[in-house]
């Protein structure tokens, strides 16, 4: 293994996340020789631009015939967990950014800026959380850390590219058919998504009532904070927004606060404050690594003790993307130092 350039394979390199993570990867100078792309049958064959030259994308029955040091799945569930027998055996290190394993206790559930504690040179399989947890959580751990936290309701405005490219281009199809006056056909969501909002498209829970991406962050953030018992309250909302979510959180800490004990708590890598009357929106963060924070308020009947803020990120880039290669990075960083301890010096 290279101190400088793991070797690396991409799963699902023809899809939104997959392609966010070439791209990162390309911006970092990866070189080529160090990446191996795999998609399905249908994406096998395919050519992606990279370094001024291309790489062929592989067909995922393969994957096992090469040696890696990480395996970033951007794919299905069933995709993550036939990739897990195939490499059952051999020395890599899967990170994945399916749902399928977030809740299983033999796998670390990971946000680096919240918990990265929990990755060692022993890990060998990591989940991403959902894209609407780690934005959350990214903000909201600096001030758990500071004035511990009571209570979270959520309001998530979610970009329709949470469903993938497919979710895009249906935005764009359905905003062409609306301004012409032309039938308007729904495939992805439930309902035409152009210059409209509805409820996240998960499949509601009957027994709770709340849907399945409201569930994800119940049950991710409640197991990322070690907190069984932490009320939070998740209204998701998909908006037609190509890419970038946005968060409205009302928080309840343990002790008063003033604003601007918040704005300093919250001064750390991977989060951007907005200067006071600016207005932050997702299109403005599109792109962007940090979770942003914009309008911060306090609730002035709650004695200091409740604020809201208006969250927004990348959710292809730090809600999934991003956050796996992050976590690939203190990964690569621990073997490295395991196998070569005077590196410590």
């Amino acid at each position: 293994m290279s101190e400088l350039f793991p070797n690396i394979a991409i799963v699902g390199a023809s899809g939104a996340v997959g392609q966010e993570a070439i791209s990162i990867l390309e911006s970092r100078g990866h070189p080529i020789d160090r990446i191996d792309l795999f998609g399905s049958e249908q994406s096998a064959g395919k050519t992606v631009p990279y370094l001024g030259s291309s790489k062929t994308i592989s067909c995922l029955a393969d994957i096992n015939k090469h040696q890696h040091d990480f395996v970033i799945l951007c794919a299905t569930g069933d995709v993550a967990r036939r990739v897990r027998e195939l490499l059952l055996f051999a020395d890599t290190v899967l990170i994945d950014n399916s749902s399928e394993f977030r809740l299983d206790a033999d796998v670390p559930l990971v946000i680096p800026e919240v918990n990265a504690h929990l990755l060692n040179v022993d890990t060998r399989f990591v989940s991403n959380p959902n894209c609407s947890t780690i934005m959350l959580l990214a903000a909201l751990d600096p001030l758990r850390n500071n004035f511990g936290v009571r209570s979270i309701i959520v309001t998530t405005y979610q970009a329709v590219s949470g469903a993938g490219k497919a979710g895009i281009d249906e935005l764009y199809s359905q905003s062409q058919a609306h301004l012409y006056n032309e039938e308007v056909s729904t495939s992805v969501f439930p309902c035409s998504c152009a210059f409209n909002v509805f409820e996240h498209e998960s499949t509601l829970n009957p027994e709770t009532g709340f849907n399945g991406e409201e569930t994800k962050i119940i049950q991710e953030t409640r197991r990322i904070w070690d907190d069984p018992s932490l009320s939070i309250l998740p209204t998701c909302v998909r908006v037609p927004v190509e890419r970038a979510h946005s968060q409205s959180v009302i928080v309840e800490f343990d002790r008063p606060v003033v604003i601007n004990e918040i704005r300093h708590a919250l001064t750390q890598p991977g989060l951007s404050i907005s200067n006071e009357g600016h207005l932050l929106t997702p299109r403005e963060v599109a792109g962007s690594d940090d979770v942003y924070i914009g309008r911060i308020r306090l609730d002035p009947q709650s004695e200091g003790r409740r604020a809201i803020l208006w969250i927004c990120t990348d959710q292809i880039r730090k809600g999934a993307a991003l956050n796996a290669i992050q976590i690939m990075d203190k990964l690569h960083i621990e073997r490295v130092l395991f196998q070569n301890p005077s590196s410590r010096a």
